[in-house]
């Protein structure tokens, strides 16, 4: 992207996109195309530091060289900023000595502060030092290193804006190919979500002096946090911004913790941390927090890795923390946990958690957040919270085609704990997936998955949907009330009516519904005796205690199945009283207990609605009160606003005149949930245009077109 969008001016970063990937050219034989990005993105990083202290590296390099001993903190008072280099080497400096690149280099890099060296150190998987020593083997560590002291990265000519999109080409470049829970976010996806989140609500953030504290989670490089930081700085210099960022990639995180570091923004707030195990900031609300975590990626660790790890920029020990987490009283996500293989909701739940009272938060995910989970399910609790408590302002469906390196449909969610008043209890469904421009209309190349970006103009589309709120287009925005997306699971059953009979059917459905299979089942021997799994002692202690149980009732199971093929008749008895004494007298003599002839003749009846409604005497109230039957049972999810008894008497009764619905509580880690309570977005439904079905007649003159198509091309060919 070589003209970026930004208030009303562009951004161009053509010279310096050049001159950075013409360095290939010199790294070309020596490594492959696909090493070309893990060398040019550290070099780039660093450059920025040298040039970043070249105003006053005279000061600093003669202060150090007069007292050897002054201390850091003296270092960086005189540096300005909260970085030095104390060597008397800068890239330009290091090209004039040929003969000793590699050594001067070395004294190079040791002469940065502890932070620059630690970036060093996790911007390259073995170190920068061992890349630069694999270049200078290589014979390429010269040309490479004069090439990008031919490059401008000054912050007064290449400011925290220009240099985003120079790192946006990058890293676009480097992570097209990973999976799509890694993906990059782009500076104009970003620049959308700032531009939603802070249209509203945000009156304050222009005050002068006003303290603003800004957090992401899943920081990345920073790029979230670099962008929200430039916007305010445009519109307000004098403001107090404050960056809050979280990131376990050691590389993303290195290059984040460089801009942090020019931004003069404090270092100890940017942290290589795995955030699902670690909420480094516990006690620091966030007036901002915008954030893109991994999609599909889990928060369950492998079978063989549940055990706590006190490493907090590792996965490993991940599910176990957690776990810890969420049985916490005022847990980060205490509100329930998504199933193993999808963390979204957790990152959701941990964001909203850090928001202050008038806080807004912007979070890109995919489609799993809007409706996955069943009713009671971890992730319908969380929307349920979220709604209930008014926390949801808007989605906004984005187009696909617009990250590097997948094609997947994203929704922005936007958080508000403090919306305006005609935003209550109501949520903004905005359908921006047609809004965008193809690469190739703006006459750029697409990058990996990336065939569509935002201009300006799009985004002013998006932002005005969502300002006008219920006044926008409604074939692109919709405003609904949050009891809308919620609904009741009832069951509705229908009253216990069962005929018993002993058929050679009703014999072999008792079989397949398992009635039998904790007495004696053969299929369940067989299936371990060909189990060919490794299984620790006490599984295999289960299963022989259960091989002696079947070994000892075989001789029962026999004589009860002999008996009941004896004795298969027509004769359909009604009640479980008329078939009682009949039963107990067929398996009178095989050695069967009264607890499970009982299970015998439950599993030889059948739903029969000319059977008698069987009832059970209630001592409390003294009445016969009706059993419902179990396997009639069927859910039934009812609007939120809608009364059982109104949808009772429309939906059900009218077919199924005898039914009654049930709805109780459940309980959810010793606290009171209404489980039956649930929450979906059908964002797609909500949307759906219906198109009328082609004529027969057109259909049927494509295909003889076609047809005839592929005679031409058939008699063609031979």
């Amino acid at each position: 992207m070589d003209n970026i969008f930004f208030g009303n001016n562009k951004v161009d970063i053509s010279v310096e996109k050049a001159k950075i990937w013409r360095v290939c050219n010199q790294l070309r034989g020596p490594y492959g195309s696909t090493d070309y990005a893990n060398i040019i993105i550290p070099l780039t990083v660093l450059r920025r530091f040298d040039c970043a202290t070249l105003d006053t590296k005279a000061k600093v390099l003669k202060e150090y060289t007069s007292h050897p001993d002054i201390s850091p903190k003296g270092l960086v008072k005189i540096a300005g900023k909260q970085f030095y280099n104390t060597s008397p080497f800068t890239f330009e400096k290091l090209v004039d000595d040929v003969d000793n690149i590699y050594d001067n280099w070395e004294v190079y890099l040791d002469g940065y502060s502890e932070n620059v060296k630690n970036i060093c150190k996790n911007i390259c998987n073995n170190g920068l030092l061992s890349l630069l020593q694999d270049m200078h083997k290589k014979g390429v560590l010269y040309s490479v290193t004069q090439s990008f002291s031919d490059i401008d990265l000054s912050p007064t000519t290449c400011d925290s804006i220009k240099m985003g999109y120079i790192f946006e080409d990058l890293i676009g470049r480097k992570y097209q190919d990973a999976n799509a829970g890694e993906q990059y976010t782009g500076r104009d996806i970003i620049w959308m979500l700032i531009r939603v989140l802070m249209s509203e609500g945000c009156d304050d953030i222009f005050n002068p002096g006003k303290i603003i504290t800004i957090c992401d989670q899943a920081a990345g490089t920073g790029g979230m946090l670099s962008t929200a930081y430039s916007y305010i700085k445009h519109y307000n210099p004098k403001a107090n911004i404050q960056l809050f960022g979280q990131e376990i990639n050691p590389v993303a995180y290195a290059i984040g913790l460089a801009e942090m570091l020019i931004k003069d923004q404090d270092a100890s707030n940017y942290m290589h941390v795995n955030t699902l195990k670690k909420d480094c900031f516990p006690n620091q609300d966030m007036r901002f927090v915008i954030m893109n975590p991994p999609f599909g990626q889990g928060w369950g660790n492998d079978e063989n890795d549940k055990g706590a790890n006190d490493d907090i920029a590792s996965k490993a020990g991940q599910e176990a923390a957690v776990i810890k987490e969420a049985g916490k009283d005022k847990s980060r996500w205490g509100h329930g946990l998504p199933k193993k293989s999808d963390g979204q909701l957790i990152f959701m739940q941990s964001a909203i958690n850090k928001l202050a009272k008038n806080g807004r938060a912007a979070i890109i995910e995919n489609s799993s957040p809007l409706f996955n989970g069943d009713c009671g399910s971890g992730e319908s609790q969380v929307r349920r919270w979220m709604l209930e408590s008014d926390l949801l302002e808007a989605i906004i469906a984005l187009p696909t085609d617009l990250f590097y390196n997948t094609s997947i449909q994203t929704y922005a969610w936007i958080i508000s704990k403090e919306k305006r008043k005609e935003r209550k209890g109501k949520i903004q469904l905005i359908d921006a997936s047609s809004i965008f421009h193809s690469m190739n209309e703006l006459g750029k190349k697409s990058m990996g998955n990336k065939r569509r970006e935002f201009t300006e103009e799009d985004v002013n589309a998006i932002v005005k949907l969502y300002k006008d709120f219920d006044s926008a287009d409604s074939e692109l925005s919709k405003v609904l009330p949050n009891t809308y997306f919620m609904y009741r699971d009832y069951t509705i059953k229908q009253p216990l009516q069962r005929s018993y009979a002993i058929t050679e059917e009703r014999i072999k459905n008792l079989l397949n519904k398992g009635k039998l299979s904790n007495f004696y089942d053969e299929s369940k021997i067989y299936a371990w005796e060909n189990d060919d799994t490794a299984l620790d002692q006490k599984e295999l202690d289960k299963r022989e205690k259960t091989r002696r149980k079947f070994k000892e009732n075989k001789a029962v199971y026999d004589k009860i199945m002999k008996a009941l093929k004896s004795n298969c008749s027509d004769r359909v008895y009604l009640s479980p009283e008329e078939f009682k004494p009949v039963i107990d007298k067929v398996l009178a003599d095989t050695g069967a207990t009264d607890k499970l002839i009982d299970l015998i003749a439950d599993g030889l009846s059948v739903m029969d609605k000319n059977a008698k409604i069987q009832t059970k005497h209630n001592r409390k109230t003294k009445q016969n009160e009706i059993l419902y039957d179990d396997e009639t049972a069927e859910n039934e999810q009812v609007p939120y606003d809608v009364d059982i008894e109104d949808y009772m008497s429309k939906e059900v009764l009218p077919y199924v005149p005898d039914a009654k619905w049930f709805f109780e509580d459940g309980e959810i880690k010793n606290k009171k949930v209404m489980i039956k309570i649930g929450a979906e977005i059908p964002f797609t439904r909500l949307f759906y245009k219906h198109s009328e079905p082609k004529n027969p007649d057109d259909l049927e003159t494509e295909l003889k077109e076609l047809d005839n198509l592929f005679d031409k091309a058939f008699k063609e060919a031979f």
